[in-house]
């Protein structure tokens, strides 16, 4: 009887209507960090006295556009959330089906969070801010709300090897074991130059979208 249960869960998991939703939600995953990346890009090549060497793309919510990043915030949030309802069910009870996407969610969440509690003005952005950043209560919480998501993504990336080493991908099981390395060298780096925490932040997006791609680009056993 318990053979029959478990055959049956796999068949709906890996059935076609199944693998189908479970692939469309976790499209969010691999879009929202080149998403977020290219808007963050966009915006610092335009607006005035934004510099990538000077300035964190979180500042960009600033100012008087400001809002073009928040609404940059709140859908790369949410589109992190509906990328991990997919992979959870793209992986099922499987290998890592259940931490990565809960851990992709937190991650996701840090997003909105950003947002609510955005950054504070300083290395002369926006146009007329002081050299200096002064930190406030808000400001506080937006730096934790990224130490907490990247956090849980360099988490999500061990986590995420053992799926990928199940089905064969050893080589990307391996680039996924280093990439919280990298990312986190580059955010001990920022206090030298801010250039390097963006860098690795736009790393851990990509390969985040990278990764989930892989994972769900065929059912787990084909």
């Amino acid at each position: 009887m318990t053979q029959t249960l478990s055959a049956r869960s796999r068949a709906v998991r890996t059935s076609p209507t199944s693998w189908s939703a479970a692939r469309g939600l976790a499209a969010g995953t691999v879009v929202a960090g080149p998403l977020f990346l290219g808007a963050g890009i966009v915006q610092g090549l335009t607006r005035d006295g934004f510099d990538f060497s000077r300035n964190a793309i979180s500042q960009l919510a600033l100012g008087e556009a400001g809002w073009i990043q928040t609404v940059n915030f709140l859908i790369a949030g949410a589109l992190l959330i509906a990328g991990a309802a997919g992979l959870r069910r793209a992986l099922g009870g499987g290998v890592g089906g259940t931490w990565g996407p809960a851990l992709t969610g937190v991650f996701g969440v840090s997003f909105w969070a950003a947002a609510a509690f955005p950054a504070d003005a300083g290395a002369g952005f926006p146009a007329g801010a002081p050299d200096t950043t002064v930190i406030s209560g808000h400001g506080s919480v937006h730096m934790l709300a990224g130490m907490v998501g990247y956090l849980a993504l360099c988490a999500v990336f061990v986590v995420l090897a053992r799926p990928l080493a199940a089905r064969g991908h050893r080589g990307w099981a391996i680039a996924s074991r280093l990439m919280p390395i990298a990312v986190l060298a580059g955010f001990m780096a920022s206090a030298a130059s801010v250039l390097a925490f963006t860098i690795a932040a736009g790393l851990g997006l990509v390969w985040l979208a990278a990764v989930t791609a892989r994972l769900v680009a065929v059912p787990a056993g084909r």
